[in-house]
């Protein structure tokens, strides 16, 4: 066994030692493409969402060097078709890109030598193991070896966008790196008679030349459509239950904190990593991993890049924004428009899409902390700080029953870039609201047309747990008046909505009249 080739089990047996969660039936998927057109494979997802484990388990399954029946026949691959087929039947090429970046930077190897440090890495143990396939260079050594051994190549790249990521300026480095992908599975007289399959994992996407991918015989599995592989995604919804039972944790409050993607026929998929933190700790929080990346983005956002600053205001209130994925250079470099900066987000877990209707949004409490620490860091615009500022106030004024203070600064709110241009129906009312209250987040769970005993409340704010604060549930009204709407309240019975989370609950009416301009408030405790 080596490192880079045939590295054995081990580390699939570490994985299982721990409270694993069964994704084996992701091989089965990878199964159907071995020895086919389809056999290249690239899975791009965000941070800490088991691309490392995936290849491991990858790894255990297909090494030729061990026997991994112990670690398989009890899990769900040993029940589908072709589990024994392609058991411990090749050699394994294992590459994790980032231990080759640690490696050179330790040593001051510049980063275009890193496809070389790979190559003899993978030649080096190759002549240890079977000495008589050594050729001049790798390609006919692993050709070679077929010859030899009978048995062909599965190559595994964990991290293969880590070297694109970090020379992001050395346009010579990604050039190298990218011929050497191109040598191994773009080679007709080297890729079907060596590889088997491949599989590759990184956080994007393969870096496109122009408007192709750059390594096109690639099928590309990304996080805006991971299609048939979107159940290993992450963890789905009953495989959360199933966790917090076990632990004694409330779902409710796993589904608020690391509810992350929802995809067609799968359903809710949650970040795998954030929930066993949460599970092992017995405290659900932010276990969110920054990324120099995602800093590196706030640049855009302070020098409001087309309009970002009032984009990432929309979505931290909540709101779901219209993004063109499809111009994104798959790179840290290239940012065209404003829609390559969020197609990033997306990619990088900060934002999570929905491809029906082409938006994106904050996905959950875990993530949108982590936002708003990262924009806080960096000293985004002053017209954000003072948005929060005066939202800071208004919330005070709320709860301390303030009524002309609240109508005053929902007033100056609405003269501001983040009220819609065309102010003339409840809807936009509501949408100044939620700018209007966008602080209550830190505090708050927001639920808009929250049901009730006898109608839909139109924005209701519930306290988080252990908050002394009380709740809020703010009714609107076009050219009518503030006291209907609390009148209209309790019409509807909307405290005992709120029963359950004891404490007071603030009622707040809010009404614009369109023929005097103004916004009234009633604020009523209850």
């Amino acid at each position: 066994m080596g490192t880079y080739l045939n590295p054995g089990n081990q580390g699939f047996q570490e994985i299982l030692q721990s409270d694993y969660v069964d994704k084996t039936g992701l091989i089965a998927v990878v199964n159907k493409t071995v020895g086919t057109m389809e056999k290249l494979t690239c899975i791009s997802r965000p941070r800490r969402f088991g691309k490392s484990y995936a290849a491991k388990m990858l790894c255990a399954y297909y090494d030729c060097s061990c026997d991994s029946h112990a670690l398989f026949d009890d899990k769900e691959i040993a029940r589908t078709p072709g589990y024994l087929e392609h058991l411990n039947q090749y050699h394994v090429i294992n590459i994790d890109v980032t231990s080759f970046l640690s490696l050179a930077q330790r040593k001051g190897v510049p980063l275009q030598d890193v496809p070389n440090m790979i190559t003899d890495a993978v030649q080096t143990e190759l002549g240890e193991l079977y000495p008589e396939c050594v050729r001049d260079n790798l390609t006919d050594s692993l050709i070679r070896c077929v010859d030899r051994t009978g048995r062909s190549f599965i190559v595994i790249i964990d991290e293969w966008d880590a070297l694109i990521r970090e020379a992001k300026e050395d346009l010579v480095a990604q050039k190298r790196y990218l011929n050497l992908l191109r040598e191994w599975f773009k080679n007709n007289s080297f890729t079907p008679q060596v590889v088997a399959a491949a599989y590759m994992t990184g956080i994007l996407p393969i870096k496109k030349d122009g408007s192709q991918s750059a390594i096109s015989d690639f099928i590309e599995y990304p996080i805006l459509d991971p299609d048939g592989f979107a159940e290993y995604t992450g963890f789905t919804e009953g495989e959360v239950r199933r966790l917090c039972e076990k632990y004694g944790m409330n779902f409710e409050d796993a589904r608020k904190w690391y509810d992350g993607y929802d995809f067609p026929d799968i359903g809710a998929i949650y970040n795998p990593y954030s929930v066993m933190m949460a599970m092992r700790k017995k405290r659900f929080d932010s276990y969110w991993q920054k990324t120099s990346a995602a800093e590196s983005l706030m640049t855009y956002i302070n020098m409001d890049f087309e309009g970002l600053q009032e984009i990432i205001a929309r979505l931290i209130a909540g709101e779901e924004i219209e993004v063109r994925t499809n111009r994104f250079a798959n790179d840290f470099e290239t940012f065209r428009s404003r829609d390559d900066v969020l197609t990033l987000l997306i990619h990088l877990g900060y934002l999570t899409w929905n491809r029906e209707d082409g938006t994106a949004h904050i996905p959950n409490e875990e993530v949108r902390m982590e936002f708003e620490e990262i924009l806080e860091g960096t000293g985004v615009s002053r017209k954000w700080i003072e948005l929060i500022g005066r939202s800071r106030k208004l919330l005070e004024d709320t709860i301390a029953g303030n009524a002309e203070a609240v109508a005053k600064a929902i007033e100056e709110i609405r003269g501001t870039q983040y009220a819609p241009t065309f102010y003339n129906d409840e809807q936009a009312l509501r949408y100044v609201i939620k700018f209007a209250y966008i602080a209550a987040v830190d505090q708050y769970l927001k639920v808009e047309e929250l049901p009730s005993g006898k109608g839909i409340a139109d924005v209701v704010y519930l306290p988080k747990p252990k908050s002394l604060l009380p709740a809020l549930v703010v009714e609107l009204k076009w050219n009518k008046s503030s006291e209907g709407a609390i009148q209209q309240v309790k019409e509807r019975n909307y405290p005992a909505v709120l029963k359950d989370y004891g404490g007071e609950i603030v009622i707040v009416g809010i009404s614009y009249d369109a023929k005097k301009k103004d916004h009234r408030c009633v604020i009523e405790r209850v």
